[in-house]
């Protein structure tokens, strides 16, 4: 690390500089236990759901900000926090969902999540010395209602999916999809309208 203070003047912890979308460290001692915490509930979320045990539903809650009523989310599921996503009512999310929810990932209601998808948060600095200084930031992710985000999809940070949109297997989103398209590739651009 060098000796710039990146902070100076800022009084702020780096879980409030992160959940506000500014630079932060992550390996703060702070946020490592929030990471810990989520790791944990993941793994026994998963554990309850091998099992059949009715108590993985109330584990889920625990660990996401918000889960609709119909909820399914197919373990593994791999987090952050857990606490900055919130999933609407009806939304399917198939296995290995990986979501990196520095900042909120919110997906609407009645969704359809591929197997292997990405939302991915944080960003790093492109200059190398903030970024060896272990810097970043992170934009949130929104997806609307009806969207289907198919198989190995990414979401990059700040990115909107607008209602009932179709992202290809394999797309990767480094922008704002409006509603009502179809949209494949990387980068992945639109390539009908519903």
């Amino acid at each position: 690390m060098t000796n710039v203070d990146y902070f100076a003047g800022d009084s702020r912890t780096q879980r409030e500089r992160m959940l506000a979308g500014d630079l932060y460290i992550a390996d703060d001692p702070e946020l490592e236990t929030a990471m810990q915490r989520a790791v944990e509930l993941a793994a026994e979320y998963q554990r309850q759901s091998v099992a059949g045990d009715p108590a993985a539903a109330a584990t889920l809650r625990e660990l996401l900000g918000h889960v609709g009523d119909g909820v399914t989310v197919r373990p593994p599921l791999f987090v952050d926090y857990g606490e900055n996503i919130i999933i609407g009512p009806g939304t399917f999310v198939n296995f290995n969902l990986t979501a990196l929810d520095v900042a909120e990932i919110r997906i609407g209601s009645d969704c359809q999540i591929g197997p292997n998808v990405q939302l991915l948060t944080p960003t790093h600095p492109v200059e190398p010395g903030p970024r060896r200084d272990k810097l970043e930031a992170a934009r949130p992710i929104t997806i609307g209602d009806n969207v289907w985000l198919g198989g190995g999809a990414i979401v990059c940070p700040g990115v909107r999916i607008g209602d009932n949109s179709v992202i290809g297997a394999g797309a990767v989103v480094t922008r704002d999809i409006p509603a009502n398209v179809v949209a494949v590739g990387n980068p992945a651009r639109v390539i009908r309208e519903l």
